[in-house]
């Protein structure tokens, strides 16, 4: 058994096929094949079962992923604990559900690669759901995500912001009244897919507030540009790190008792690297106390 079989073996779990798989270990699909029946031979088990067309892991190979994973955790970690610089350098794998992709990831991993400049930060865009799976079986390190209720057996977690909800409308539009405006113009529902659609689709249910749907989409950049071009308004959480040029738009705050989306940073438990996932929290903390980002700008004093 060698570490380059096991990550092999992850790879193909974690990318589905043999030739994803190559790809992202770099070497080809035969070497792949080779090195997988290497493992079972020398296992004596069954790893794939090869009567589907695309061979899938047995029960038996997943469970032999999860235990890879521990050991492959431990060998990267095996240096720098000698060492003593607790892993602040090489590559990290930070998930982020796409409203914070151009406000709080970017200017926190910027303030981050001030104090660790060898760290590299891989950012993986994804869902909430998505994000936890993603966490939950080791292919991410971390996750900015919603959290709504409780997170997996596991899976621990450090709070970042709390986001309230506000209605987003062209900037000709009369009046402050929430519930006329929605009742006067058609609706830019926020993806359902989104733990933020639902939080916002329950509050129109509970509130019996009727809308006109007329399309939904999963970006706020997309919302707020549907919602700049006069076809409608929305209900969006309000960003707890801006961009550097929001759109002209009206934004009014939903009425006491409307949802809030409370960011989190998820991890596993047992993940070798909290060290460096506390820096990634204390640098989102960071970012939420800056506000606002400004592309080449250097943090506020």
């Amino acid at each position: 058994m060698s570490i380059r079989r096991l990550r092999t073996l992850v790879a193909v779990h974690d990318h589905r096929t043999f030739s994803a798989a190559a790809d992202a270990v770099f070497i080809t699909h035969a070497a792949v094949s080779q090195q997988m029946r290497s493992l079972e031979d020398e296992w004596g088990v069954a790893l794939f079962d090869r009567s589907r067309r695309t061979p899938e892991l047995t029960p038996v190979g997943r469970a032999l992923v999860a235990r890879a994973r521990e050991i492959l955790r431990a060998y990267d970690g095996l240096l720098p604990s000698v060492m003593g610089d607790e892993g602040f350098a090489g590559e990290i794998s930070l998930g982020a559900v796409p409203m914070t992709l151009t406000g709080l990831t970017p200017l926190s991993v910027r303030l981050l690669k001030q104090s660790y400049p060898d760290l590299h930060v891989r950012i993986v865009p994804g869902m909430t759901t998505q994000l936890i799976a993603e966490v939950e079986r080791g292919a991410l390190d971390c996750g900015i995500l919603s959290r709504q209720g409780p997170l997996p057996p596991g899976i621990d977690h450090a709070d970042i912001a709390r986001e309230p909800m506000e209605l987003l409308a062209p900037e000709d539009t009369d009046g402050d009244d929430v519930r006329a405006l929605l009742a006067a113009h058609p609706f830019i529902r926020f993806s359902r897919d989104a733990v933020v659609g639902g939080l916002i689709d329950g509050w129109l249910r509970d509130n019996r507030i009727a809308v006109d749907v007329t399309m939904e989409l999963q970006g706020l950049e997309a919302i707020s540009s549907m919602v700049l071009a006069g076809l409608g308004v929305s209900i969006v959480p309000a960003r707890c790190v801006r961009g550097a040029s929001p759109l002209p738009l009206r934004r009014l705050p939903l009425p006491a008792g409307a949802p809030v989306r409370q960011l989190t940073l998820a991890h596993r438990r047992d993940n070798p690297r909290l060290r460096v996932i506390e820096a990634i929290h204390t640098a989102l903390l960071g970012a939420v106390g800056i506000g606002t980002f400004r592309p080449g700008a250097g943090p506020a004093p």
